[in-house]
Formats: C-alpha cells, structure tokens, sequence
C-alpha cells in the first residue's frame, strides 16, 4: 500500500511541476528569447526538422486534451464560439495589417506580422483562461475550431495580405499546416478517445515539453537574425505589442456588445489575442526565404503571453 501511495505522491509532485513551469511560461519564453538576442550561438545545436518535430509534439498534446465530442461541438459552432471564429480570423489578420501600413513596416516584418496574425489561437491560451476565470470549454473549443481551420484560413489569409509585401507559397502553407496542426490534433484527439490510460501516463509531462519547444523555437528565431534586432528590433516589438492589445481589446468588446456573458467574454478575448506564434515561427523558416520574417512570430509569443498572463491576473 505504501508504494502506492509514494506513486501517488511522485505523480502529482510531477503534475505540480508541470503546471509550475507552464504557469511561469511567458518568463521561460522570454528567456529564450533574450538569450537568442545576446548569445546566438547558444542555439546553434538547433536543426530545422527538430522546430518541425518540437510542434508537431506541442500540437499532439493539444489533441490529447480534446475528445471527439470537443471537436464534434467546436465544428457545430454555438453561437459564442462562432463569434470568437469570426473575431479570431477577422481581428487579427486585419489588425496585422493596419499595423504593418501604420508603421510603415520593411516587407519581411510586416509578412511575419501578417502571418502571425492569420495564425489560429494559441495552445497557451487555455492555460491563461483557467488562470483568468474564464470559460475553459470554450477556450478548449476556441482553440480546437481555429487550429481545424487554420489548414484552409491561415494560408488563405496570409496569401491575400502579405502576398502584396512578399511572395507568399499558399500551397506550401496548406500542406505545412495540414502536418503540424491538423494531423496532430486528430492524432491526440484519436489517443484520447482510444488509449486513454496512455495519455493519462503521459499527460503530466506535455505542459513542460511544449513550453520547452515554444522557448527554443523562440529563441532560435531571434538568435537567426539578433544583429538584424539590434538595429531594428524597437520597431518590431511596437508592431507586435499593438497588434496583440487590439485583439486582446476588440476581442472583448465586440463579445459584450454582442450580450455575451463576462466569462466567456474573457476567454474570446484571450483567444483572440493570443496566437500559435511557434506556427508562425515554423512557416516563415519553412517558407519564407528571409530569416527576418519569422522574427515577429518569436516576438509575438513573447509579448502576447506577457499580456494574456497580465490580464488574467487581473481578471483573477
């Protein structure tokens, strides 16, 4: 019975460090980040087919927490959910933009900022809308109905908007995210249904695995062009930190106008303001030929976890 209970314990110490580091992810991420910008070589061990690998992982943990049931809701659309589809694809690719014309943008960051801005709702999400008393099933559904989509609407999007700053490969984004996204998810979601003891066993360990990933992938992308910051990184972080308030902003408000209640107004807002910016990471160093246009994508996972980890903390 003894050795039992001393699983028990080891289990949940596991859980609790877990949850502690995918709490603290926004500092995991930053320092990532900075050690990019200050030490570049720190992450020359890094090869490109792990980046992939890193979020194929993250995704699939993502499909493990969802059941076909989530998916099945998320694809029916109740209304809360379809005014936070809408918002996420219409908010955030069109404050890209504006942003990118506003501050008159070189082509590569203005691309990385529309592209970022076409990505679905990030993984991170859910984690700040549990912390912010938020509506956790729909930020699971948010989530679960952007990243469905984002095989058609993030190549779709990002093709119309940054097409006239750079040439942009529509068909290589499709079939990158079909491979990253689409396919993991419904993967994690196939375990779950199907092997879930497995994924209990395994559960406690995805937080930390994907907030690793985040933080290297991050940090990789600046360490590619840290010179290039140095001398222009002002500009971008301007950029991204705008782009974020508008969504986390309009997010909000357009919700309550809408008469939808607090809580789920909260996690819309959430959803909206924060992106899959590893994905947009992943593209741009697939399929974007200057190492620059991923740079606000690593950015972007900085500045909008500090601003969701904020208001959550407020809203708290």
């Amino acid at each position: 019975n003894s050795s039992n209970i001393s699983t028990a314990e080891k289990k949940s110490w596991i859980e609790t460090a877990g949850e502690v580091i995918s709490t603290a992810f926004p500092a995991w991420v930053a320092l990532g980040c900075l050690l990019g910008l200050l030490k570049p070589e720190s992450f020359n061990w890094v090869q490109p087919k792990w980046t992939v690998m890193g979020i194929t992982l993250t995704m699939l943990g993502m499909g493990m927490t969802l059941t076909f049931d989530d998916l099945r809701t998320a694809l029916a659309m109740p209304k809360e959910l379809f005014t936070g589809f809408i918002l996420q694809y219409s908010v955030m690719p069109s404050s890209a933009y504006f942003v990118s014309k506003l501050l008159n943008l070189p082509s590569h960051y203005a691309a990385g900022l529309i592209l970022v801005g076409c990505c679905p709702g990030g993984t991170a999400s859910n984690i700040v809308t549990y912390i912010a008393r938020g509506n956790v099933a729909l930020s699971v559904l948010m989530t679960a109905a952007s990243t469905m989509s984002a095989v058609i609407m993030t190549p779709f999007l990002t093709a119309k908007l940054a097409g006239q700053f750079v040439a942009v490969d529509g068909a290589g984004l499709l079939m990158s995210t079909l491979q990253v996204v689409l396919l993991p998810v419904l993967g994690g979601a196939f375990l779950n249904q199907y092997f879930r003891s497995l994924v209990r066993a395994v559960n406690p360990i995805m937080p930390p695995i994907a907030v690793a990933t985040v933080a290297v992938l991050c940090g990789n992308a600046i360490a590619q062009c840290s010179s290039a910051i140095l001398v222009s990184g002002c500009q971008v972080v301007k950029a991204v930190v705008l782009l974020h308030a508008f969504g986390f902003f309009f997010g909000y408000v357009v919700s309550r106008v809408l008469g939808i209640d607090v809580s789920s107004s909260r996690t819309i807002s959430i959803e909206v303001g924060m992106q899959n910016s590893v994905l947009g990471v992943v593209l741009a160093t697939q399929h974007f030929g200057n190492p620059l246009t991923a740079v606000p994508c690593a950015v972007s996972s900085v500045c909008h976890s500090i601003i969701g980890s904020a208001l959550a903390g407020i809203w708290r």
